[in-house]
């Protein structure tokens, strides 16, 4: 009898021990570390323009398919803080693009963002998949890399100021992304 009382009051006694170092513990009160400075969400605000010296212009690699029943555009432009010609480059836009109905859904249809700041250093894959010939266009942001990684939001284009030739205009370009906790 007397065996199974000291096992009984082991048995509590080890019981009131984990309960209690469950309730006390501060490990499992203290709010989350922050080990990671990336928030849940950011909203970026950059300009996609063609390069502007002649050194850029040659590796700019900006090809538009001139027949106007086609529409394709293959293209590489430079992300920039802002629409001066001397703006800080951030880094390039780059895709393959069929404005076509029978291609909208299309996975071709792919703007790929490439980052290389202090700050960002990734890429983000933006999905075309309703394109028109509109002054602002709404896409989805499909994913990222690097400091965008796992990144999902929209990206709005809005055109700048309409030039003589496609190939010349520049692009207003908001993100707005949430990344996963």
């Amino acid at each position: 009898m007397k065996n199974r009382i000291i096992f009984c009051a082991a048995i509590c006694l080890a019981i009131l021990a984990v309960i209690l170092l469950a309730l006390l513990s501060p490990v499992s009160h203290r709010k989350q570390a922050k080990h990671d400075s990336k928030p849940p969400w950011a909203d970026l605000s950059l300009y996609i323009q063609q390069p502007h010296s002649k050194a850029n212009s040659r590796s700019n690699n900006m090809q538009l398919v001139p027949s106007p029943d086609s529409g394709i555009f293959v293209f590489r432009r430079m992300l920039t803080k802002g629409l001066e010609n001397t703006s800080q480059i951030v880094g390039n836009a780059q895709g393959f693009i069929i404005p076509n109905e029978q291609f909208g859904r299309s996975s071709f249809n792919i703007i790929y963002l490439s980052f290389d700041t202090p700050e960002y250093s990734g890429s983000l894959s933006v999905h075309a998949k309703h394109i028109g010939h509109e002054n602002r266009e709404e896409m989805t942001v499909v994913g990222g890399t690097g400091s965008f990684a796992f990144a999902q939001g929209i990206a709005i284009f809005l055109q700048t100021e309409r030039q003589a030739s496609v190939t010349d205009t520049s692009y207003h370009l908001k993100l707005q992304l949430q990344f996963p906790k």
